[in-house]
């Protein structure tokens, strides 16, 4: 061990985080919502694993996906999953996606003074069965979009997104939706383009992409293989 300035054993830092890395990305349309996250964990230069959802079914209409530190998103997910059962039980149905995100927003909030280390995204269909994105900071400020990223490889894919979806002038006038004008095919085309490009540039965005289509017939989910060094 190093000795500090006046000759005391400095032992290493220790922290409650660990930044697992990964990237999630969604883009919502009229009537569907598209939400993808890669599947590799990592903690600094090594793979822990190569195969890790960062995806939790909330319910029929809403996914979570959630990048940075998996143990503190394993406990979200177990917090969220045990409210919704609660919430079913007392009113006989399953929560919406919009009542989702408040709850969703509320629990990182309550965590403030010891946040969950955690960068999520939320994305399904809203009561009116349009798709819907919600992106969260660590502390639970969140807003509805047509499109989202987050985790290790946000720098690289949000560009490409606000490339491909702003509108060239978007403080002229306000937005008549929060969805954005793509197909269902067209998001899910983008979005695979995204992770390719960015699995090849992010060492802790790659092995595989699960990509979760949440639209009026159902869910279903695609895994896209990536780059696996």
């Amino acid at each position: 061990m190093d000795k500090g300035p006046h000759g005391h054993v400095e032992r290493p830092s220790w922290s409650p985080y660990d930044n697992n890395g990964g990237t999630a990305v969604a883009v919502a349309g009229e009537d569907y919502c598209v939400i993808a996250a890669d599947t590799r964990m990592s903690t600094g230069f090594s793979i822990l694993t190569r195969d890790h959802t960062k995806l939790f079914k909330v319910s029929d209409k809403c996914v979570l996906a959630s990048a940075g530190f998996q143990a503190d998103a394993k406990t979200l997910q177990k917090t969220l999953d045990a409210r919704h059962q609660q919430y079913q039980h007392k009113h006989n149905k399953e929560i919406s996606c919009p009542a989702m995100a408040q709850l969703l927003s509320n629990t990182l909030y309550y965590k403030r003074f010891f946040p969950y280390y955690t960068f999520n995204l939320l994305g399904g269909l809203d009561n009116e069965g349009k798709g819907c994105v919600y992106t969260y900071d660590a502390i639970g400020s969140y807003e509805r979009t047509g499109y989202s990223c987050q985790g290790s490889g946000q720098q690289l894919v949000m560009p490409v997104l606000d490339n491909q979806l702003k509108s060239a002038s978007p403080l002229v006038l306000p937005a008549v939706s929060s969805a954005t004008p793509l197909s269902e095919a067209e998001a899910m085309d983008l979005i695979k383009d995204t992770f390719a490009s960015a699995g090849e540039r992010d060492i802790y965005t790659g092995d595989a992409v699960e990509i979760i289509i949440i639209n009026r017939k159902g869910i279903r989910k695609e895994v896209l293989p990536l780059k696996k060094d």
